[in-house]
């Protein structure tokens, strides 16, 4: 596999012999060639002379045609002589080409290319021979991407044949390969589903008066080949980028699919209606959903494997609209769903508090919070952190959202009077150790609560309120009397989910003074803050943040603010006290995060204005 030693020495001799920059490779219809590459990056001061001269070449026996020249050079995994501690990958190799070259360089983001639009400017056979894909196309231009830029046979004919004018870009070779085959194999499933469906049914629904008419059976078949590629494709490229949620919107001609990012909803597909009806059916028979009724909600579960063998969970939920059924699934990863805490974002103070009140064999432990700040992500962690083969844990959910095996778990079934109290209930005649429920609505749920942990359990459950202190008058409100929250609550805690600064592209920068002030006032953030902004990178899709995690607000009930909890009590004076107890606001927790440069002012003003705090 190695060249002969007298290679070697002689391009050790060759590459050294360069000592400046040498012009771009000689431009003509023909491949990259791997031996003016080294050179070019020895060159251009990217690699040292006797690292490129100690380079593992394939042996000419073995075809290197399916392997790209700079996929090769990734493969050494050569330092990077302009950035210490870096190597040459491929994402830096494929910049350096693009800027060798004179092109610009594009990172190929498939939920921001229009499939169905630039797949129908060329041929998937003309692509491919050629290594080339459309990646995006409008009334005058469309926009080649290309990891060989010195084939240009194809750039008259391609402008003769389309009319358009023609912009090449430098990207990924894997990528142009990948998304070759996954784009035109999705767009030629989706023509084919339209042509079927469209001969099936002469007219799709399209608006609200034929609502009523969505139930006919017969008319798709959801196990079409066809279907089944387009739904596989839907969950892959949504698991591949970290979607929370999947929502498939019907409008009068398409729909739109959207995938729900670290918060924030992106449309990632326009599809014919005629194929959405199709899928929306798949999807409702994986999930053992009545496909016919299409009239009211449904809820379904399917189970799942990401691509790399990870089991995943989906929960689905339907409701009717003017232009037919909307399906959002949500995706529960076990492996996102179920972290310790440090991964969650708690500090270590946090987590001394929060250990704190939960060891405890008896009493309430309330997580509070509006819907997607992350409580139930708490709890499921709370609770395989305590369960032990000795603990019988039972939970009581709406709906259940991911089946652990340490626990036993229960789901509310209003339809058949299984709710919240009723579940409780039963639980507590299965000599259980732990609780967790849902969520605490009424007060009957609430009185059950109580009771269990008067009877000597654990209570764990949630609370919709604005922070910790105001869920003591909310249990108030509840029918909850005073000397039975004094006998049995043991702590709340309220939280929020902020963006996390990607690591990859976060640079440093000047604090706006007001604004700090404002997220920090009337307190002081200890030690010396360190400022980043969003930039945005290939890493995180040029948002500037990945991943998110929480800021926390827990207060414990010790004996003094216990004294402070009676009928006439208000989450004011309960508020003050557990301040000057030792509780954290949610502000500040935000803030001390904002001074750790894992996030941003903007990021925790977002989600805890000002006007919500002291």
């Amino acid at each position: 596999m190695l060249v002969a030693g007298e290679a070697v020495a002689h391009w050790h001799r060759e590459i050294r012999g360069h000592m400046t920059k040498v012009a771009p490779i000689a431009q003509q219809d023909r491949k990259l060639n791997l031996r003016e590459l080294v050179e070019a990056l020895a060159a251009d001061g990217l690699v040292h002379a006797e690292t490129a001269a100690e380079m593992v070449f394939p042996a000419r026996a073995h075809s290197t045609l399916e392997i790209h020249p700079l996929v090769m050079l990734a493969q050494q995994e050569w330092p990077d002589a302009r950035r210490e501690g870096r190597v040459l990958d491929l994402d830096t190799l494929t910049r350096w080409l693009a800027e060798h070259v004179d092109l610009p360089y594009y990172r190929i983001d498939p939920l921001k290319v229009d499939v169905t639009r630039v797949t129908a400017v060329i041929s998937h056979a003309y692509a491919s021979r050629h290594r080339i894909l459309p990646v995006e196309v409008d009334e005058t231009t469309v926009t080649i991407a290309t990891a060989e830029p010195y084939l240009r046979s194809w750039e008259n004919e391609l402008r003769h044949v389309s009319g358009l004018d023609i912009r090449r870009v430098i990207a990924n070779p894997v990528d142009v390969s990948r998304y070759l085959d996954e784009f035109f194999s999705v767009s030629r499933s989706i023509q084919r589903a339209t042509s079927e469906e469209s001969k099936k049914s002469s007219q799709a629904p399209a608006d609200f008066e034929q609502l009523v008419e969505l139930g006919e059976a017969g008319k798709i078949d959801a196990n079409d080949q066809h279907v089944v590629h387009v739904v596989d494709w839907l969950l892959q490229y949504a698991f591949e980028q970290r979607a929370s949620d999947i929502h498939i919107e019907p409008r009068r001609e398409v729909a739109h699919i959207k995938f729900r990012i670290d918060g924030i909803l992106h449309q990632v597909y326009d599809m014919p209606m005629t194929v959405i009806h199709a899928v929306t059916s798949r999807i409702k028979i994986l999930g053992r959903m009545d496909v016919v009724e299409k009239r009211r909600p449904q809820d379904g579960r399917v189970k799942t494997r990401a691509p790399d063998g990870t089991e995943i969970e989906l929960r689905l939920s339907t409701m009717p609209t003017a232009f037919g059924e909307k399906l959002v699934l949500r995706i529960f990863n076990p492996e996102v769903l179920v972290k310790d805490f440090p991964a969650l974002g708690f500090s270590a103070q946090d987590v001394a508090r929060w250990d704190g009140m939960v060891s405890h064999p008896h009493g309430i432990v309330l997580v509070t919070g509006p819907t997607g700040s992350g409580k139930t992500t708490t709890l499921y962690s709370t609770l395989k952190r305590l369960a032990r083969p000795e603990l019988n844990v039972c939970t009581v959910e709406d709906p259940i959202e991911m089946v652990m095996p340490q626990f036993n778990q229960m789901q509310v079934q209003h339809n058949i009077g299984v709710d919240f109290a009723s579940g409780v209930r039963t639980l507590l005649r299965q000599d259980p150790d732990i609780i967790m429920v849902g969520e605490i609505r009424d007060h009957e749920t609430a009185n059950m609560a109580i009771q269990a942990a008067l009877t000597g359990h654990l209570v764990l459950s949630t609370l919709h309120t604005n922070d910790s202190a105001a869920a003591i008058p909310r249990l108030r409100e509840l029918g909850v009397p005073a000397y039975l929250l004094n006998a049995t609550l043991l702590g709340v805690m309220a939280q929020r989910l902020v963006r996390n600064l990607c690591p990859h592209c976060k640079e440093p920068t000047e604090v706006d003074a007001q604004a700090w002030q404002a997220l920090t006032a009337p307190w002081t953030v200890s030690g010396t803050p360190s400022f980043f902004r969003a930039v945005g990178c290939e890493k995180c899709r040029h948002t500037g943040y990945l991943g998110r995690s929480g800021i926390y607000e827990i207060m414990t009930l010790d004996p003094e603010l216990k004294r402070e909890i009676g009928p006439e009590a208000d989450a004011d004076s309960i508020r003050k006290l557990a301040i000057r107890n030792g509780m954290t606001r949610l502000r500040l927790s935000g803030a001390r995060k904002v001074a750790m440069g894992q996030t941003t002012i903007e990021e925790v003003m977002k989600v805890v204005p000002p006007d919500s705090e002291l």
